[in-house]
């Protein structure tokens, strides 16, 4: 769990500078359009974000059934991915 953390913590991290440097480089112009052609799929952390985020969007259309959920995560203690994923299978089950 430890180990899980701190890959976690290396590549917000990795992301954060990542976002820090594009956003200080300077690009003329002309080659703007060019990089607009050039598109690349997202990240490996911004596809993980956003299926947390469509997982949400669908867990809230049943909110009695998702406060059960996060009731039975919070008596088994359950913290980080585990939390998540007990959860998805809670809400998953019938």
């Amino acid at each position: 769990m430890l180990r899980t953390r701190i890959c976690l913590a290396v590549m917000m991290l990795a992301a954060s500078l990542h976002t820090a440097s594009a956003q200080t480089a300077t690009t003329p112009a002309a080659s703007a359009p060019a990089a607009t052609t050039d598109a690349k799929p997202p990240g490996k952390i911004k596809l993980t974000m956003q299926k947390l985020k469509d997982m949400k969007a669908k867990w809230a259309a049943n909110k009695p059934k998702l406060k059960a959920c996060r009731a039975e995560v919070k008596a088994k203690g359950l913290i980080g991915d585990d939390r998540w994923f007990y959860i998805q299978d809670c809400m998953d089950k019938s």
